[in-house]
């Protein structure tokens, strides 16, 4: 028998294990930490609460409790966990502990949801001033080493190639077939100087070349009917026109090769956007194996999520990690048209800026 003494008790005191908190896992708002929530979700707790989720919630909610329908918030996070793993959708259903088929409707109508916001994210400057601030930024972007940047710069095109995988073309399937012999969608993007989108394409085959996109895309329109006043700058795959400006295919003089320089400092910031965009959405790098209507609307509602993360101050680490879009390893086509006047201005600029 232990003896217990009279200051025993108030000396020792019961050592109790630390309480434990059970996260419920249905929850991940709860389950998971906001560093952990943000690399399975992409966007931070608050960011989704009261950035996303109350701009398409009214169109979630189900008119009725038939079926125990699933919580927008919950569709949300789905749709965007998709985004984050290009999973299969049985995977990411077994983590909601919900049917595929369930999954593939959330994530067309979540994306549907998001895409419709285009025009209110994706756009090009609206007032003077906000113009101004643009082509300042963007002929400081060429001027970090020469001293000269290109005047009147509203933004950096190009097209980038989204993978699609197992997708049902009917008889159209070679027309999706890119030069790198996989299928794809050949998207075209304007972007601004702080990595903003501010115009996509997404419907266009691989097969389709950049410049021919262009051609027939709103944005040259807009442009060649002077509703648009400033110029764009592209890679050699594009035409030389009064309102975009191309790089010479092989410069001379000195002067040449500076206006070379500048125009491809001004011009990669379209490309290091694409990394980040493909970094954040890994299913655009990794593929699409949804229907091909699905496909391009995630494409839209991936750019319309990264303006918004942008809005809302929501980078991710591995953001800085990812300087630009990985090469292209096959040379440049020239492009498909090329009208002259394009030539004499470029040549204009050069003589005015860099002689």
């Amino acid at each position: 028998m232990v003896n217990v003494g009279p200051n025993d008790e108030d000396e020792g005191e019961v050592q109790r294990a630390p309480k434990r908190y059970i996260r419920d896992g249905q929850n991940p708002f709860e389950f998971y930490s906001e560093q952990e929530f943000k690399r399975r979700f992409r966007f931070s707790k608050d960011g989704i609460m009261y950035g996303i989720l109350p701009r398409i919630e009214a169109a979630l909610v189900s008119a009725n409790n038939r079926g125990l329908p699933i919580p927008p918030v919950m569709q949300l996070l789905i749709c965007l966990r998709f985004y984050a793993t290009a999973s299969f959708q049985l995977v990411n259903g077994d983590l909601m502990t919900i049917s595929q088929s369930t999954v593939s409707r959330i994530i067309h109508r979540v994306s549907a949801q998001i895409a419709s916001l285009i025009h209110a994210i994706i756009k090009f400057p609206s007032t003077e001033a906000a113009m101004i601030a643009n082509r300042d930024l963007f002929r400081q972007l060429g001027a970090r080493r020469e001293g000269i940047g290109l005047p009147g710069v509203d933004g950096a095109i190009d097209c980038t190639h989204i993978r699609l995988c197992h997708t049902k073309f009917a008889d159209l399937q070679e027309v999706y077939r890119n030069r790198k012999g996989y299928f794809s969608l050949n998207v075209q993007a304007v972007v601004g100087p702080n990595m903003e989108f501010l115009d996509v394409v997404p419907e266009w085959p691989g097969s389709n070349h950049d410049s021919q996109i262009f051609q027939n895309s709103r944005i040259y329109m807009r442009y060649h009917e002077r509703q648009l006043t400033g110029t764009l700058v592209g890679d050699a795959g594009y035409p030389c026109l009064p309102f975009l400006l191309t790089p010479l295919a092989n410069p001379i003089t000195d002067a040449q090769q500076r206006y070379n320089n500048v125009q491809s400092r001004t011009r990669q910031i379209v490309e290091r956007t694409f990394g980040v965009w493909k970094r954040r959405f890994p299913c655009l790098s990794r593929g699409l194996g949804t229907k091909l209507l699905c496909s391009t609307t995630i494409v839209v509602a991936c750019a319309v999520l990264h303006n918004l993360s942008l809005t809302l101050d929501n980078a991710l680490p591995e953001d800085n990690r990812i300087e630009e879009e990985e090469a292209d390893e096959l040379p440049l086509q020239a492009p498909h048209w090329q009208p002259g006047e394009g030539f004499a201005i470029r040549e204009a600029l050069i003589e005015r800026l860099f002689i």
